[in-house]
């Protein structure tokens, strides 16, 4: 009998075909064209291009080194979503508005911190480990950034957009993973569920507020299956039976796609209230699922266990030596340091996906695989090919 393939791996596997001839196709033209100017996009740590980094202390290696070769600010070895998408686009990378020394906003700007949540956290960094740049406050940068764009426009300034370009961006969701974990150790399941509404309603009504202001656009990134995370594995309690045939956390992912499902009823449910807008519903759950799943037939190795990590065995974390740090240990001085070969991984860190990972759940994005509804972004735009 011939070994049947996973479905999602032959529609990745249209993908590459897809590109190809897009990219050849394209390659005749000597400019390329492209209905949208600008990404802003709204995150965490899983898009982050430098935010959190440049309002506190400063990343280490191996953080960076596929890629970049150094620390640049991404909770990855190299590249995360964001970056591939503007690359795809013919766009810069898009740099994180808090970064005062160097930065070019005329292609839009990243509002992502590591550690963001959607609601407002209780409690400090230094306390909780959450950022202080919720969802609201990422907004309200935004707000001010349009702002100063307005008023500058007629000076001239070489780094901002026109203020059309608000009406001409590609919006991009992909937060509310913190407020989802970050108590879920001590509250539960059941504890975490109460006040997922509060999540999806807030995320519904910053939309709502950008749409306001012109906003058309808006690419909203579904949650991962954190139960296949190598941290969540190692950290959150559960049984044996709670493991499924791949490794993962049966409970934890359901509970991740229960509000999943939540957050797309209600884009469903406000695209009646806003007739001109794109609400696209990205499934990166389904994406990032089958990858840890079935990492080999996407030409990967590794599922639930961290490139950079310490402990070694099936998942290769420790929360106590986080990638990158050194503890002492039974007296004995441990450093929990990256593999030599990330592309061969899925996960990181045990929290983040790799450059392969993020790559690869990029490309199937694009394709528009994973939308819903259908977005023709590769007819909008001439894609440029992402290596």
């Amino acid at each position: 009998m011939a070994l049947q393939l996973p479905k999602i791996f032959v529609m990745l596997k249209n993908v590459f075909v897809i590109w190809m001839v897009t990219t050849a196709m394209f390659s005749c033209f000597s400019e390329s064209k492209c209905e949208f100017e600008a990404i802003f996009n709204f995150g965490d740590s899983n898009t982050d291009t430098g935010g959190f980094w440049a309002a506190f202390p400063r990343q280490r290696l191996p953080f960076g080194m596929t890629y970049f070769k150094r620390p640049a600010g991404r909770a990855s070895d190299g590249r995360n979503i964001v970056d591939f998408l503007a690359q795809a686009l013919g766009f810069p990378y898009i740099d994180p508005y808090l970064q005062s020394i160097g930065s070019d906003f005329r292609h839009g700007a990243n509002y992502a911190t590591a550690a963001s949540t959607v609601l407002l956290p209780k409690t400090s960094l230094f306390v909780s480990g959450l950022s202080p740049f919720s969802l609201a406050i990422q907004l309200n940068q935004m707000k001010e950034f349009k702002t100063r764009v307005e008023e500058f426009h007629s000076s001239g300034s070489t780094k901002l957009p026109s203020p059309d370009v608000f009406r001409k961006s590609i919006y991009s969701f992909f937060i509310g993973q913190n407020d989802f974990t970050s108590q879920l150790a001590d509250i539960g399941i059941s504890g975490v569920k109460k006040f997922l509404p509060d999540v999806i309603n807030t995320i519904a009504s910053t939309i709502k507020e950008i749409y306001a202001f012109g906003g058309r656009t808006f690419f909203v990134l579904n949650l991962a299956p954190i139960g296949c995370y190598p941290a969540f594995l190692v950290e959150l309690p559960h049984n044996s039976t709670d493991i499924d045939v791949y490794g993962c956390l049966l409970s934890y992912n359901k509970a991740v796609g229960d509000y999943n499902s939540m957050l797309k009823e209600t884009l469903d449910q406000m695209r009646n209230d806003l007739p001109k807008a794109n609400l696209i519903h990205v499934d990166l759950h389904s994406m990032l699922l089958d990858l840890f799943r079935h990492p080999t037939a996407y030409g990967l190795k590794y599922g639930p266990k961290a490139c950079c990590g310490h402990g070694g065995g099936a998942y290769n974390f420790d929360a106590g030596v986080y990638c990158g740090n050194s503890k002492v240990i039974n007296g004995k001085n441990v450093t929990a340091t990256a593999c030599s070969d990330p592309f061969n991984y899925v996960s990181w860190d045990g929290i983040h996906a790799t450059e392969a990972a993020n790559l690869l759940m990029t490309k199937a994005i694009l394709n528009g695989s994973f939308f819903d509804p259908p977005f023709p972004i590769n007819k909008l735009c001439d894609l440029h090919p992402i290596p």
